[in-house]
C-alpha cells in the first residue's frame, strides 16, 4: 500500500514565502493551509491545488507525490 506525501513546506521554502502569506493569497485560513502542509488533511480541492501551484509557480507533482510503503 501507498502513501501520498505533501511537500508544500519544501515548495514554500525554495521560494522563502510564509504559509501567512501563501494563506492569504490562495484565500485559505493559515489553520487549513498548515493542514494540507503537515500531511494531515483527507483531500484537497482542486481549485486549491490550482491557486497553490499558480502562487507558486509549480506543478500539482511538486508538491503532491506518491511513495510506495516498505
Amino acid at each position: 500500500m501507498g502513501k501520498i506525501i505533501v511537500n508544500l513546506d519544501v515548495e514554500m521554502a525554495k521560494r522563502k514565502i510564509s504559509l501567512g502569506e501563501l494563506a492569504e493569497r490562495v484565500e485559505l485560513t493559515q489553520a487549513n493551509l498548515s493542514i494540507l502542509k503537515t500531511g494531515k488533511a483527507k483531500a484537497i480541492r482542486f481549485t486549491t491545488l490550482e491557486a497553490i501551484c499558480r502562487e507558486l509557480g509549480c506543478q500539482p507533482g511538486d508538491i503532491l507525490e506518491y511513495r510506495e510503503e516498505t
